[in-house]
């Protein structure tokens, strides 16, 4: 079968198109459509190395055998996990959805196609006093370890995603610690979308020590940016170096568990459930589209009181 790929109906145009749309019409996140990008650039190799290169050629068979492919790693990509082929494969039923719409196929061929069944995975949190731990074990006498304190603090008081800090301008600040009532945030999150999130005590005076003594001085180094959180040279803060600066404040606590940005906020979560936060709160301050991606971490406060129950009560066991 010899088609052009870029031909009207061709495979690698259709693809540019269906990114093009998840980035102008449904403002998708930078991030998120670089992952779409990957996982349907691996697809669309996947179409060329079986000589499909039309959309109207590609079969419910197809769509199947790269549903395998990417599992066992046989179209010589490397094996994915089952949660990762199972990202893989939405992605690319949301591709032939898109194409069946508009009119690009007859049909949709992955319309009876589903991921790999994924098991119950939590999500990891470390205790109360680890994260205490890892955000006292930042050095303030520096500009920069005022910067990491200020950040460490921000990422456990708001939960933020490790972009959304770093993504921060001043502006998006609103911090007056003489007033009553804790200081509030706008975070940007998924598909830019806006909330405001209540930022504590800690955090907010770690934010004004920042502010007022160390980001000037950082800053004099640069052009001139509105960042919050700034690095070295004065530019914004990116993000390998906010995890370098939290796996640096790891080992120096002396904390040998995997703790990655995410771990905060999973922390977050599960610390304001275990105080008794209401799932809807919770999922609100996480930006979450929908409250079942937020009970996950209910999963997690249900385990510990089934290990304290276990270990206290006199008749639990036996």
């Amino acid at each position: 079968m010899t088609v052009v790929g870029r031909e009207a109906g061709g495979v690698a145009r259709a693809v540019e198109d269906y990114l093009q749309h998840m980035t102008v019409e449904r403002g998708l996140a930078r991030n998120t459509v670089a992952a779409y990008r990957r996982d349907l650039g691996r697809y669309r190799l996947f179409l060329e190395g079986r000589e499909i290169t039309a959309v109207r050629h590609i079969t419910r068979h197809d769509v199947s055998a790269f549903a395998q492919a990417v599992v066992d790693g046989s179209d010589g990509g490397s094996a994915l996990s089952a949660r990762s082929a199972a990202r893989t494969v939405v992605a690319v039923r949301g591709l032939h959805r898109f194409w069946a719409l508009e009119g690009l196929s007859e049909s949709d061929p992955a319309a009876d196609v589903h991921p790999p069944a994924l098991g119950q995975r939590l999500p990891k949190a470390i205790s109360i006093a680890e994260v205490t731990a890892i955000l006292e074990a930042a050095n303030t006498e520096s500009p920069a370890g005022a910067r990491d304190r200020a950040l460490l603090e921000f990422l456990y008081s708001t939960g933020a995603r490790i972009s959304e800090a770093v993504g921060l301008d001043v502006d998006d600040l609103s911090i007056d610690t003489s007033q009553d009532g804790p200081a509030v945030v706008r975070l940007f999150g998924k598909g830019s979308k806006e909330r405001l999130v209540p930022l504590g005590s800690y955090a907010a005076r770690a934010l004004e020590t920042y502010l007022v003594r160390s980001r000037p001085s950082l800053a004099a180094k640069g052009k001139g940016t509105p960042a919050l959180f700034l690095n070295q040279r004065g530019g914004r803060l990116s993000r390998q170096s906010a995890w370098s600066v939290l796996k640096a404040a790891t080992e120096r606590a002396g904390i040998t568990k995997d703790v990655s940005p995410h771990t905060l906020r999973h922390s977050f979560a599960t610390h304001l459930l275990e105080g008794g936060a209401d799932v809807r709160v919770v999922q609100e301050l996480l930006g979450h589209a929908s409250v079942t991606t937020t009970q996950v971490y209910t999963l997690i406060t249900a385990e510990t009181l089934r290990e304290i129950y276990a270990a206290a009560h006199p008749r639990a066991l036996g």
